[in-house]
């Protein structure tokens, strides 16, 4: 019976596999074009004020994979915006009167950002003055990060929508800045912000620290693993502030989450907080590690303070009880991040220890694909932690799911395109940099040049 049901064509489980096959995809690209013009920016700088070439040289190798990057994040932030018209058009109805201006400006802060990153890749050394080149970076850095700021506001939105009025069926009292601004918006927008430029800071040194542990060892691998780490650990400590307001968010306005993460069903004080585990069919923890008071205290700050649980809510309200495993993902995964970025700046404070020894080089090495690891679950534990809710109180998700026939076979389509830009993306990289070893670069006078010229 369970098979006959799930082969059943249904447009709302295809939309939702759609919507959620591309997001999983575009959001490697979309971390990736928000973090890394951070670290060029500081790379270019740290080379300005120290006139040192290595960090030039990382600011334009950097710039030239990003640029690859955000070829492809175009291609599937398209793809997006037309799968929430076409797969969820009862939704948009709602997003389109209430929610539409971050949407709008979003495309705005993107055609920002892309004609100062064209005018920036290609007017090296053409000016007197480094520092002009490097003011141009500026507003590259200000439109990716404001794009994924606009994006977050209509996520948080879906979380805690505000901002006008349902009166027989309509939307009244429409109010566009109250539901930008929505309680959602701080901690969202912090979050997603520092955790992009906390697994790009990981990503550029995993690359180095992959380079180091196949026997390279120039100073330019040691100059950019010491930018990327140090970086990594000041956007670690970030991501841990924001982690714990975020868990007071969901206290107050989504409880009902933060009790499906926790597998907390019963309302109490000294509320512990399970780590792991396995629930049996009677709701009962086996195996996991509980520590006493923690979640009242993610919740509420006090150890003594109540926490809502599972009791409370209607049960088809309640999200997916998985979600405490993803939940679990991230805590471990951002802890990690933040242990090892800290050891490598703390060995590289203290002369006695080495901080490119193989084993810490291997930890971060290992932190790369982590780190992107804890962005995906941490938008799937999002987005499954709303649920049944597209829009949490007013519209569940089968309700703005379209009824359309067809979403199948846009299904097969777009995983075809996503393989195709996948393969593509790899490929070029590949070819880009290992034809380009910058060992190469720092020999010859050609990277002085014209930037991308030599590719």
């Amino acid at each position: 019976m369970y098979e006959a049901t799930w082969l059943a064509y249904d447009p709302v489980i295809y939309s939702r596999l759609l919507t959620s096959m591309t997001l999983i995809f575009h959001i490697i690209f979309a971390t990736i074009g928000v973090g890394v013009p951070i670290m060029i920016a500081l790379a270019e700088w740290i080379g300005i004020k120290r006139n040192d070439p290595h960090y030039h040289l990382l600011a334009r190798r950097w710039a030239r994979g990003f640029v690859v990057t955000v070829a492809v994040g175009v291609v599937t932030g398209t793809a997006i915006g037309l799968q929430l018209s076409l797969l969820w058009p009862n939704f948009m109805k709602i997003a389109g009167q209430s929610i539409a201006l971050p949407l709008f400006m979003e495309t705005f802060a993107f055609f920002f950002e892309a004609i100062f990153l064209g005018i920036y890749l290609y007017t090296w050394d053409r000016f007197k003055s480094k520092m002009r080149h490097f003011l141009l970076l500026i507003p590259v850095v200000i439109g990716s990060s404001a794009s994924a700021l606009f994006i977050t506001m209509v996520n948080a939105f879906m979380n805690a929508p505000r901002g006008f009025d349902v009166e027989n069926g309509q939307l009244t009292n429409i109010q566009p800045l109250v539901a930008m601004f929505n309680p959602a918006t701080p901690t969202k927008v912090a979050h997603v912000l520092l955790t992009a430029y906390l697994t790009s800071a990981f990503v550029l040194a995993g690359i180095a620290a992959f380079s180091m542990l196949r026997g390279k060892k120039h100073v330019y691998y040691k100059k950019a693993l010491k930018l990327t780490m140090t970086s990594a650990l000041v956007f670690a400590i970030g991501t841990a502030i924001v982690g714990d307001l975020s868990g007071k968010y969901l206290a107050e306005y989504q409880p009902e989450k933060l009790a499906a993460a926790e597998w907390h069903f019963e309302t109490m004080e000294n509320a512990p907080l399970i780590l792991g585990g396995v629930l049996t069919e009677d709701n009962e923890v086996k195996y996991g590690l509980e520590i006493p008071y923690a979640l009242s205290i993610l919740a509420h700050g006090a150890p003594n303070s109540e926490v809502m649980g599972l009791e409370e809510f209607p049960e088809d309200e309640i999200p997916p009880l998985y979600i405490h495993y993803l939940f679990d993902s991230m805590v471990f995964i951002g802890m990690y991040l933040a242990v090892v970025s800290f050891l490598f700046v703390a060995a590289s404070y203290f002369r006695r220890f080495n901080p490119y020894r193989r084993w810490l080089l291997r930890l971060i090495l290992i932190g790369a694909p982590l780190s992107m690891v804890a962005i995906e679950v941490g938008w799937i534990f999002a987005e499954v932690g709303r649920q049944p809710w597209i829009l949490r109180g007013y519209m569940k998700t089968a309700e703005g799911a379209t009824t359309s026939g067809s979403v199948d076979v846009m299904l097969i389509v777009f995983a075809l395109l996503y393989v195709v830009l996948a393969v593509t993306c790899l490929s070029v990289l590949r070819r880009l940099f290992r034809h380009y070893p910058a060992e190469e670069e720092l020999k010859s006078d050609k990277w002085t040049g014209g930037g991308l010229d030599e590719l």
